[in-house]
């Protein structure tokens, strides 16, 4: 089966007055189409740097990233990405918002704008429609930029902490509804966090990244009986913390390293 995301030796160097730095280092990792991974590491190992580079954002200094076998050059309708803030022009309306990419990409024709509403229905924010970004709350905003990101029919999406700002219970509703969103849909996703507990619970698979230079230290493979889950139920079984704790020690093992200068 051909990877829906390809990195071969994806290396990248920042060069400023001061000199030059090394952000991460020979990247080699795949993502099987219709595949959820999740990507945790220290602040600062490249995580973001790594998916700007995959959505086109980045040139890297060396290496290759391929979208369906296809090289990545420049932003493409195939990649969709999902940030912390949700971005929404506050003088639109929320159906308004929603067609941003539509209009960007010369899509915004009647069964596209059909979808919009569709989408929007489906996550239940049609009654919101006209209403503007400021009179919703933080969740239901990140659930406009989620039907947003959707509208365009990405194949891969990229979620780069889209619920670090919400309250917890918030999260937790989100995480369900966007793990059913793109198991329904199909897609391939690569969500970067700091919540061990939220990658462990949505990802088939976690990558553990370490700092100076940002490498892959650690793939772990999620179990069956936690993917099978909704994230919610996944964190109330027994074998959803011994991958945690896996994960936990991973990350203090190079947190030790970045301490002791290695």
């Amino acid at each position: 089966m051909k990877a829906a995301v390809r990195l071969n030796g994806i290396t990248q160097v920042y060069v400023t007055e001061r000199g030059a730095s090394l952000a991460i280092e020979q990247i080699t990792m795949s993502l099987a189409p219709g595949e959820f991974v999740g990507l945790v590491g220290p602040s600062g190992c490249g995580k973001t740097t790594l998916l700007s580079i995959i959505a086109g954002l980045v040139r890297p200094t060396a290496g290759v990233v391929e979208v369906h076998g296809e090289p990545v050059v420049s932003p493409s309708g195939k990649v969709g990405y999902m940030l912390q803030q949700d971005y929404l022009f506050p003088w639109r309306t929320i159906y308004q918002n929603v067609l941003v990419g539509l209009e960007l990409t010369g899509q915004l024709t009647k069964p596209n704008k059909e979808y919009a509403l569709h989408l929007l229905d489906e996550m239940g924010l049609y009654e919101t429609k006209e209403q503007y970004p400021a009179q919703l709350s933080g969740g239901m905003r990140q659930r406009v930029a989620l039907v947003r990101t959707l509208v365009t029919e990405p194949d891969i999406l990229l979620l780069d902490e889209p619920f670090s700002a919400l309250d917890y219970q918030t999260k937790l509703q989100l995480e369900d509804l966007l793990s059913e969103t793109l198991k329904a849909r199909g897609k391939t996703a690569l969500l970067v966090t700091h919540d061990i507990s939220e990658a462990t619970a949505m990802s088939d698979r976690v990558f553990v990244m370490g700092r100076n230079p940002g490498i892959l230290r650690k793939e772990i493979v999620i179990p069956d009986s936690i993917r099978n889950e909704t994230p919610f139920k996944a964190r109330e079984l027994p074998q959803f913390h011994p991958i945690f704790n896996q994960i936990w020690k991973e990350l203090e093992a190079q947190e030790r390293k970045s301490g002791d200068g290695q």
